[in-house]
């Protein structure tokens, strides 16, 4: 395909800007392959006359930029036109063709939802990383994090989202969704994610977030008790769950309590992997608020954004290469 002069003098400029070396790994790290084998059956085909539908490898590439930058579905469409980076991730060309338009976008995400899809492609992404070696599965680190949701009243029906609920974090009050994870603890990738509303226990979880695979788990001072739950018995199991603050104070000022601060050090060191995957989200990705109304959309969109943070994080640390013919 002949390049436009605006290509040929973006690709000659100087230096590249964080937004290309950033989609540049992604584009190198997803196995696009794999995801097109997955979703290709559920996509629409035109039989004989009529339109046919934008291919799947565009609409796939313009939902993960969706997703990796936090925008909207009319915010990614603007996107598209505004910045060569996107364009060329993307594979537009708007000298021959005009960008997908936010409702070919939604229609996508619905179908993606609709047969639970976005569950497919974080497994796809993680039994990809598992065969280049990076997941184990001796350890997990069990974890929850609260995604704010809107609290406004001003909609058609004059109340806030009925599955989202107030959660209390210290003494401040959350209103939301929780996303609780379950992290490889030698990796710190994502290997299990359930989505619940904010005022879910994080223990009634812990069982759930576990591979069975696992000697070990992890868990900060809220999954205190979790060894004596009922759906805990018979797990082959052992779980270091962090000391309670107020505990931790009372150690005694001899050998037996330093030793036991310094076992509460190491398992906080271990425990900190699974800090990561919830930067990459909130920070990197900027989800920390819910875009959608219901549990089922909002963590339909969860297991989009863990797997593509599990390949960010994966792409970090490793070399890892998925050829675009995969």
């Amino acid at each position: 395909m002949q390049k436009s002069f605006s290509d040929l003098e973006y690709a000659n400029k100087k230096k590249l800007t964080r937004r290309d070396v950033f989609l540049a790994e992604l584009d190198s790290t997803t196995p696009w392959g794999k995801l097109h084998q997955e979703i290709e059956p559920f996509y629409p085909r035109v039989n004989g006359a009529g339109r046919p539908p934008i291919g799947l490898a565009r609409m796939l590439r313009m939902y993960v930029a969706q997703q990796c930058f936090g925008m909207s579905d009319e915010g990614i469409e603007d996107a598209i036109y505004d910045s060569q980076a996107i364009r060329g991730f993307v594979g537009i060309d708007l000298n021959r063709e005009s960008a997908p338009d936010a409702t070919t976008l939604l229609k996508f995400r619905h179908l993606l939802e609709d047969n639970e899809l976005t569950k497919k492609i974080f497994d796809t992404i993680n039994g990809h990383l598992a065969e280049k070696g990076l997941m184990m599965r001796e350890g997990t680190i069990v974890d929850a994090t609260l995604i704010a949701a809107p609290p406004s009243t001003k909609n058609k029906n004059g109340e806030r989202d009925p599955e989202m609920h107030q959660s209390k974090k210290g003494n401040d009050w959350h209103f939301g969704m929780k996303a609780h994870v379950g992290v490889d603890a030698a990796s710190g990738l994502v290997h299990t994610v359930i989505g619940t509303a904010g005022n879910v226990s994080d223990v009634t979880q812990a069982c759930a977030l576990l591979h069975g695979d696992e000697s070990a788990a992890l868990g900060d001072a809220g999954y205190q008790g979790v060894e004596k739950r009922p759906e805990n018995q018979g797990r082959s199991v052992t779980w270091h769950v962090a000391m309670k603050r107020s505990k931790r104070k009372a150690l005694p000022k001899n050998k037996v309590g330093r030793m036991l601060e310094k076992l509460e050090h190491l398992k906080a060191s271990v425990r900190a992997k699974v800090e990561h995957p919830f930067h990459v989200i909130k920070n990197l990705f900027r989800h920390r608020k819910t875009r959608y109304r219901g549990l089922a959309k909002n963590t339909a969109q969860l297991f989009t954004l863990f797997g593509f943070a599990n390949l960010v994080l994966a792409g970090r640390r490793f070399s890892i290469t998925e050829s675009r013919r995969a």
